[in-house]
């Protein structure tokens, strides 16, 4: 079934669902990952942030804090260096819409940043497009559904549950990422 007509015939959420469920996904060891927050979103960060400590992730906080605020500009393109880098494996960044942290993040050469507003746009964020930074939006997104989202979009490898294009998703992220100018 071609992707176009696999995902109309609204066998693409189910199909992937089922997919992913019987794949399982957590790692047994715990990613490094840091997270940033503009002042708007300190609660939220606050909230992923000692889920994730509590789930036993290593968690480098380089954004806006109750004591010190920093623009998103400056706690995002912190975040997205340490990608970049290599001294995160992952990041997670936070502001009114997720946008603005999402941008900033794109601008740094190897880091594939995608704002999501529920799960399964999560799920798919790295399953398709095999992102390496999520943003949420303080303004869209509530803590219980956030936490949700990060665990999955944590948990999911690229290309899982979506076996027969595996081959054409490698093959797409490899294209898009030779297209990126970014220091």
């Amino acid at each position: 079934m071609e992707r176009r007509t696999f995902m109309q015939a609204g066998l693409g959420a189910a199909a992937v669902a089922a997919g992913m469920a019987a794949a399982g996904a957590v790692e047994e060891s715990k990613m490094n990952i840091v997270v940033a927050a503009d002042p708007f979103a300190l609660d939220l960060k606050d909230a992923i942030k000692e889920h994730l400590e509590k789930k036993g992730y290593a968690v480098t906080d380089v954004g806006a804090t109750k004591e010190a605020e920093l623009p998103f500009y400056d706690g995002g393109a912190a975040a997205a260096k340490m990608v970049q880098s290599g001294k995160a494996d992952r990041g997670i960044l936070f502001c009114g819409t997720g946008a603005g942290m999402c941008i900033i993040a794109n601008k740094f050469k190897g880091v594939n940043a995608v704002v999501v507003e529920s799960v399964f746009s999560a799920r798919m964020a790295r399953a398709i497009n095999n992102s390496n930074v999520l943003t949420l939006g303080a303004m869209i997104v509530a803590p219980w559904m956030a936490k949700e989202m990060v665990d999955v979009w944590l948990e999911t490898k690229h290309t899982e549950g979506l076996p027969e294009f595996a081959e054409f998703l490698k093959d797409a992220c490899t294209r898009v990422n030779a297209l990126d100018t970014g220091m």
